[in-house]
C-alpha cells in the first residue's frame, strides 16, 4: 500500500481524485472506464465493480431483507420510511461486502423514471405517475442509501435511466418523442432532487432514443443534470447500450467511434459484454489513436468515477465510519420488524363497500388463488431469509381459526400414446411411460391469463422447466432472464392438449423408446398430443371451500416473470379472465369475500368491477402475509394510499408509445373524466370529511421565470404559501388520513395541467374529533415551460384538497399577480 494524497481525508475530494489520477499509468486510467475495474496493486487499489443490484433491498447476491417493490413503497407516501428501508439496504449491501461476497458500494437504485403508463413491463421498479412525487422519493430513498455521514457515503446510488424511458417493446429502437414542455414538467422534476440535494452521486443512461438520438450521446441532456450540483456525478452506460449504439440504433459506425461518441457525451463507465472489458477498451484505445477522443477526455471521465469510489471511504483506512459494519449485520430483528412494517404501510384498501373489512374474528377462512399462500420475488428481488404468504398471515393472526388453502389450480394427468406423463419425488426424471395413473402423474395447471400456464408436480412439489435437457419438474419458482417454467397450450379438435415451451418458443415431445419430455419441436407438427384427464376441477375446490368459510380472501394477481417484467410490456390492462373467474366462483358461493389483489401494476379490474370489497398489494417481500393481516384484521389503520392511477378502462391511460401525457390526456394531471382508483386514492376504517381548506395569503406575486425545476418540498428561495385543510373524524375509530392539495388552473394563454398536486400531509384524527394539516408549497409549482423557461401565470387558481385527485370536496382561491 502507498501513502498519497488520495489516502487523505482532510483534503477536498478534487484534490484526492486527482493526486489518485496522476498517479495511474494511461493504461490503467483507460481500463478503470469498464463497469470491471482492475485493481491497481503498486497502488494498494482493489478492483471495482460498478453496480449492485438494490432496487428494494440488496440482490442478486444471496439471502437479504426483501421489501416491497418500489410501486409499493410510494404507496406509503412517507419518505422518511423509504429513507429508512434505503438506510437499512446499505447496511445490508455493506454487511454483504463484509462477508466476501462480490459486493461493491455503488448501487444501481433507485428508478426515477415516471409510471406514465401502466402497461410498461418495468413499472414495478418505480414510484408514481406523479415526476415530482417521484422526485422526492428517489431523494428519499437515495438519502437512506447515502447515509447521514458529511464525508463518507454508506454507498452511492445511481438515479435509474436517464431519461424519458418507459416501454419495453423495441426499447433500444424505439425513440421517445419529448417536447421541450413534457420534458421540462414531466421528465427532469424526477431526476433532479436526489441530485440537487446531492444524495446520489451516479446516473444510468437509458437505453432508448430521445427525439431520434440515443439517450446514451446527448451531451446538453446530461449537462442539464450534471448543473444541478456542484458535485461530480458519475455516469454508467446501462447493460450492453454501448454496442447497441452500434448494432441496433445503428447511430455510429463502429464501436470505436460509438465509444468516442460516448465519452464525449459525458459517459464514463462502460457496462458492456459483461465482466469481459477488452472490446470496450480496445475501442477506447482506438478511438485515441484515431484522434476522436483526447487523454483529457479519458481523464475527466475517469476522475467522476474515482470521486464516487473515494465517496464510499474505499481509501480511508480507519476513517470509514461504516468499517464497522459487519458480515452479521442482515436479516436483524430490526430488519424483519423494518419489513413488516413497510409491508403494512403500503396496502392500500381500493373498496369497503359491504363492510366486511376490518375482519371480525372469524372460525374459518378460506384463501383462493394463485397467490394463496405464495410469496413472490421479482427480476430485481434478492433471496428472503424467510417468506410469510397470506394464508400464513391468517394463521398466525388467527391461531384459533380453520384456514384452508385452495390455489383454483387444475389437477390433470397428461397422457401420451407411450403412457402418463410422471415425475420422481425429487423432480428430475420426468418421462411418459407409466401405466396407470398415481399421484406421481398429477400436475396443478395454473392460468397466470392470456393462456399463460404453469404445471406444479404432485409428485415434486416443483414447476416443470423446459430449461433443462430432458425437461425436468424441479423448479422453484418461475424466473431467471428468459423464463424457463412457462408453457401455452394449443387446444386439438379432438381435446387433447399440445404444449408449447415459451421460454424456447419449442414444443413439448417425448422421445421414441424412452419417453423422456424435451422441448425442442419446431412446429406443432412434432409437438405430442397428450389426452388430459382432469382429476379436481379448480372452481369446484373454489367454490366447495369458499362456500364453507367464514370469509374468503380471493388473492390474485401477477407473477412478476410473467406477463409484464423487464424486455416485455403488457399485452393489456385487464385483469384476466383466470382471475376474474375465480373471484366470481367464490363470490358466488360466499359474498363475504375479498378480492385481494397482490401485483406489480394497477388493472382494469373487467368482470370484477363490482367487487365491493378490493384490497391491493405490491409484491410486499418476505412480510407480506404479516403486513397484509395487520391491516384485514384492523389491527393497523389502512394507510396505503395509490401512487398510480387505476383506470376505469384501458383507453384512459393512453398510448404506450407517446409520451405527451398531455396530447393524449394521460395520467391523473390531464384525464378529465374519473378513474376506477385514483391518483391518491386508498379507504381508512373511519370517516373522514373535509371541512375547509383556507392559504395565508390569497394574492401573490409571480415569481421571476427559472430553468430551475420546483420539487414537492419547498426550497428556501422560494414564495411559500402554507394552506390549512381542516378534516374532522365522525367515526368510532382513529383513522390516519392522507391529505392532498391540488391545483385547478384556469383557463391560461399556456394551457395547465387539469389538477396538479401541490403537496400532502398524514394526520391522525381521534374519533369525535378535527384536525388541522398545514401543507406548504412554493408557488413555483405553479410554473409551465413557455418556451425558454418556467414560469407561473397570473391568474386566480383554484386550491383544492381531498382524499385523492378525483375527490376534492374543499376549495379556496389563490391570486397570482403579474
Amino acid at each position: 500500500m502507498t501513502d498519497g494524497a488520495f489516502r487523505r481525508t482532510d483534503l477536498p475530494l478534487a484534490e484526492r481524485s486527482r493526486d489518485l489520477l496522476d498517479r495511474l499509468t494511461a493504461a490503467e486510467r483507460i481500463a478503470m472506464l469498464h463497469q470491471a475495474m482492475p485493481a491497481v496493486e503498486r497502488l494498494g487499489i482493489r478492483s471495482f465493480h460498478t453496480g449492485c443490484e438494490a432496487l428494494h433491498g440488496l440482490a442478486w447476491v444471496g439471502v437479504a431483507t426483501v421489501f416491497p417493490q418500489p410501486v409499493g413503497l410510494a404507496a406509503t407516501w412517507d419518505p422518511e420510511l423509504v429513507t429508512r428501508v434505503g438506510d437499512l439496504v446499505a447496511t445490508e449491501v455493506r454487511a454483504k461486502r463484509a462477508s466476501g461476497a462480490d459486493v461493491d458500494l455503488n448501487v444501481w437504485a433507485p428508478v426515477v423514471n415516471t409510471l406514465r403508463h401502466p402497461a410498461w413491463g418495468r413499472n414495478e421498479e418505480g414510484y408514481s405517475e406523479d415526476p415530482h412525487y417521484t422526485g422526492q422519493l428517489g431523494a428519499a430513498y437515495s438519502r437512506g442509501l447515502r447515509g447521514d455521514h458529511p464525508r463518507v457515503w454508506k454507498t452511492v446510488p445511481s438515479l435509474k435511466h436517464f431519461l424519458a424511458y418507459s416501454n419495453e417493446t423495441d426499447r433500444s429502437a424505439t425513440s421517445s418523442e419529448m417536447s421541450p414542455r413534457t420534458l421540462h414538467e414531466e421528465e427532469l422534476p424526477a431526476f433532479r432532487p436526489a441530485i440537487e440535494q446531492k444524495v446520489a452521486g451516479s446516473m444510468m443512461l437509458a437505453y432508448n432514443r430521445v427525439n431520434g438520438v440515443p439517450a446514451h450521446t446527448q451531451p446538453e441532456l446530461v449537462a442539464e443534470a450534471r448543473s444541478w450540483s456542484d458535485e461530480s456525478i458519475a455516469v454508467v452506460s446501462d447493460a450492453g447500450a454501448p454496442s447497441f449504439l452500434v448494432s441496433i440504433q445503428r447511430a455510429q459506425p463502429d464501436k470505436v467511434h460509438g465509444a468516442a461518441a460516448l465519452v464525449r457525451s459525458g459517459m464514463d463507465s462502460f457496462t458492456d459484454d459483461g465482466p469481459d472489458p477488452t472490446p470496450s477498451l480496445e475501442a477506447v484505445r482506438g478511438a485515441l489513436a484515431q484522434g476522436l477522443l483526447t487523454e483529457d477526455d479519458v481523464d475527466a471521465a475517469l476522475l467522476r468515477l474515482l470521486e464516487m469510489r473515494l465517496r464510499t471511504g474505499e481509501f480511508d483506512g480507519g476513517d470509514d465510519p461504516y468499517a464497522a459494519i459487519g458480515a452479521d449485520e442482515f436479516d436483524t430483528p430490526a430488519a424483519r420488524e423494518l419489513a413488516r412494517e413497510v409491508a403494512a404501510r403500503q396496502v392500500v384498501l381500493l373498496r369497503n363497500d359491504a363492510g366486511i373489512l376490518p375482519l371480525s374474528e372469524p372460525t374459518s377462512v378460506a384463501v383462493i388463488g394463485p397467490l394463496a399462500d405464495s410469496v413472490l420475488t421479482d427480476w430485481y428481488s434478492g433471496t428472503p431469509p424467510y417468506a410469510v404468504g397470506i394464508a400464513q398471515g391468517v394463521r398466525d393472526r388467527y391461531p384459533a381459526a380453520t384456514v384452508e388453502v385452495v390455489t383454483g389450480a387444475d389437477t390433470v394427468a397428461f397422457r401420451a400414446p407411450s403412457g402418463y406423463v410422471a415425475a420422481s419425488a425429487d423432480g428430475a426424471l420426468i418421462d411418459a411411460v407409466a401405466d396407470t395413473r398415481t399421484d406421481a402423474t398429477l400436475f396443478d395447471v395454473t392460468d397466470w391469463g392470456d393462456g399463460i400456464l404453469t404445471l406444479r408436480s404432485r409428485a415434486s412439489g416443483l414447476l416443470l422447466t423446459g430449461g433443462a435437457w430432458p425437461m425436468r419438474a424441479d423448479a422453484e419458482r418461475v424466473g431467471g432472464w428468459v423464463v424457463q417454467e412457462s408453457f401455452r397450450r394449443h387446444l386439438h379438435e379432438d381435446g387433447s392438449w399440445s404444449l408449447l415451451h415459451l421460454g424456447s418458443g419449442r414444443w413439448v415431445r417425448v422421445v421414441r423408446d424412452v419417453g423422456l419430455l424435451v422441448a425442442e419441436g419446431v412446429t406443432l407438427d412434432d409437438a405430442a398430443r397428450f389426452e388430459v384427464e382432469t382429476v379436481t376441477r379448480g372452481s369446484d375446490e373454489v367454490a366447495r371451500a369458499a362456500a364453507a368459510a367464514d370469509v374468503v380472501l380471493v388473492a390474485v394477481g401477477n407473477d412478476p416473470h410473467l406477463s409484464g417484467r423487464e424486455t416485455v410490456d403488457r399485452a393489456h390492462l385487464l385483469l384476466p379472465a383466470a382471475a376474474t373467474d375465480l373471484w366470481q366462483t367464490a363470490h358466488a358461493a360466499n359474498p363475504r369475500a375479498v378480492l385481494t389483489i397482490v401485483s406489480s401494476f394497477p388493472y382494469v379490474l373487467a368482470d370484477a368491477a363490482d367487487a365491493a370489497t378490493v384490497v391491493w398489494s405490491s409484491h410486499a417481500g418476505q412480510e407480506l402475509g404479516h403486513g397484509l393481516l395487520d391491516v384485514l384484521s384492523g389491527d393497523h389503520e389502512p394507510t396505503g394510499r395509490l401512487a398510480q392511477s387505476w383506470p376505469a378502462h384501458p383507453d384512459q391511460a393512453g398510448d404506450l408509445f407517446d409520451y405527451d401525457t398531455r396530447r393524449q390526456q394521460a395520467t391523473y394531471r390531464h384525464q378529465p373524466a374519473p378513474y376506477a382508483f385514483a391518483f391518491g386514492h386508498g379507504l381508512g376504517y373511519g370517516d373522514v370529511v373535509y371541512e375547509a381548506v383556507e392559504v395565508d395569503a390569497v394574492l401573490i406575486a409571480a415569481p421571476a421565470p427559472t430553468r430551475r425545476h420546483p420539487a414537492l418540498d419547498p426550497r428556501g428561495d422560494e414564495r411559500v404559501v402554507t394552506a390549512a385543510v381542516t378534516v374532522a373524524n365522525r367515526s368510532a375509530r382513529a383513522v390516519e388520513e392522507l391529505v392532498q392539495l391540488y391545483a385547478l388552473a384556469p383557463e391560461l394563454p399556456i394551457p395547465a395541467p387539469l389538477r396538479l398536486l401541490l403537496g400532502y400531509a398524514r394526520v391522525r384524527v381521534e374519533p369525535g374529533t378535527t384536525r388541522t394539516a398545514q401543507i406548504r408549497f412554493a408557488v413555483e409549482r405553479l410554473a409551465v415551460w413557455d418556451g425558454e423557461a418556467l414560469r407561473a401565470q397570473p391568474g386566480d387558481y383554484r386550491l383544492a384538497a381531498g382524499a385523492s385527485a378525483d375527490v376534492l370536496t374543499v376549495e379556496t382561491g389563490l391570486t397570482v399577480t403579474g
